[in-house]
């Protein structure tokens, strides 16, 4: 997928320094629900993920690697994850070197994907699940045209203690296609 300043493709073995650059970083895993990755780890997801996904069943997901149009290398990652089949139901997310930051890639990025989701992928409602803290995530989901339907008080705990979250999304019929990707 294209959109004006970015491809949006799948993950490949040539990319683990890219993704280890910011996978590997405190700053960004601490919004991850997990540790950050080592390079092993980081090379034993991109074998996993740069296959595709089948999307049928619950589990299955897509990950694609963020590049930008005017130069080389991987900045970022963007996922959508199918929860319910059945009902249609898929989380986005959305993970970014921080040199990347502030210039609008993570949002044109989510929102080529939430297009993909929608119009190809035949999701229904699309969430987001954001870091109380994390108002970058906040504010991309807000450009996502998603409202905030939950505010989980202390529910995940890390070495930091407790942490909160919010539960942003979108339903199909509420968003018109930005025309990326």
């Amino acid at each position: 997928m294209k959109t004006d300043r970015l491809t949006l493709r799948l993950f490949a073995e040539s990319d683990l320094d890219d993704m280890y650059a910011y996978q590997g970083l405190p700053e960004v895993a601490r919004y991850l629900y997990r540790p950050p990755r080592d390079r092993a780890r980081c090379a034993e997801v991109i074998e996993r993920i740069g296959q595709g996904t089948h999307w049928k069943e619950d589990g299955d997901s897509l990950t694609l690697a963020v590049c930008r149009r005017d130069t080389p290398g991987v900045i970022g990652e963007v996922m959508v994850s199918l929860s319910a089949a059945q009902a249609g139901q898929a989380e986005i997310g959305w993970v970014f070197h921080p040199d990347h930051r502030g210039r609008g890639y993570a949002t044109e990025a989510a929102l080529a994907l939430r297009d993909l989701a929608f119009q190809q992928l035949s999701v229904h409602r699309l969430f987001a699940r954001v870091d109380a803290d994390n108002t970058a995530s906040v504010r991309i989901c807000e450009r996502l045209s998603m409202r905030r339907e939950a505010h989980l008080i202390e529910n995940d705990r890390d070495d930091r203690g407790w942490g909160s979250e919010y539960i942003y999304a979108v339903l199909a019929r509420e968003v018109e296609p930005t025309g990326t990707g």
